[in-house]
């Protein structure tokens, strides 16, 4: 039978880990310590906290920290000293009180799942959890950068399995979808792709004001150099109005 899940609730299933070792609590710990330094703090939402890696990071760093993410898979995996600190749910409709939070983040390329009229919900419901003046950090790819370094597939072997990754861009460029097959040594496998929107700076500067957040800067990594078309990241830091 076709499985009838949508993409993202199948990806961040069994295996996904194993696709990305290097994002680890190591590299979350210099992502968040240059957040910090640069703005972030009070109560903090991770939103699409995974297995809890940048929360972790967080709450290291004496930040009143929680974490949602809808992978029952993911959240099994958070460390013990979590607990109570994360929950399970959808971006679309958030299971916290209107301004709870100072400040909400999404990294990992994790805003843009959806369609656009429901990426815009997303941006409302963040919008709706933080508090007068809060802080949201959007940790998105770079359009540019990645149309002009994507590799349209490549073949790496792993301790025990292949991983074969097929990428392309769909609707004029806008989205960028990989195909995953992960290829255990007695030939079994596990597919899954992922499907993400690519926003330029012109349309979330349309986009930020619409859910009722005003843009206060655009950064090209987590080391807070300026945003350039050659960018690792595009770093999007706005404020509820």
């Amino acid at each position: 039978m076709h499985d009838q899940r949508q993409w993202y609730e199948v990806a961040f299933e069994s295996g996904y880990l194993d696709v990305y070792p290097h994002r680890d609590l190591f590299a979350a710990r210099a992502e968040v310590a240059g957040l910090v330094e640069r703005g972030v703090g009070g109560r903090v939402l991770d939103l699409g906290c995974g297995f809890g890696r940048h929360l972790l990071a967080l709450r290291e760093r004496g930040l009143d920290a929680f974490g949602l993410d809808l992978s029952h898979e993911l959240l099994r995996r958070t460390d013990p000293g979590l607990r109570g600190r994360v929950l399970r749910g959808d971006f679309r409709a958030l299971p916290f009180r209107s301004g709870a939070f100072q400040c909400v983040l999404m990294l990992f390329s994790s805003f843009g799942y959806f369609e656009d009229d429901e990426n815009a919900l997303v941006l409302a419901e963040v919008r709706r959890v933080l508090a007068s003046g809060g802080l949201v950090v959007l940790d998105l790819m770079n359009p540019v950068r990645l149309r002009a370094t994507l590799v349209p597939e490549s073949r790496t072997p792993r301790a025990g399995f292949e991983l074969l990754e097929r990428r392309r861009l769909e609707r004029g460029g806008r989205r960028v979808v990989k195909e995953v097959v992960v290829r255990a040594q007695d030939g079994s496998e596990r597919r899954w792709h992922e499907d993400v929107r690519l926003y330029e700076p012109y349309e979330l500067a349309g986009l930020l004001p619409s859910a009722g957040l005003a843009l206060a800067r655009l950064e090209g990594d987590f080391d807070g150099r300026a945003f350039e078309p050659a960018s690792p990241r595009q770093i999007v830091w706005a404020r509820r109005v």
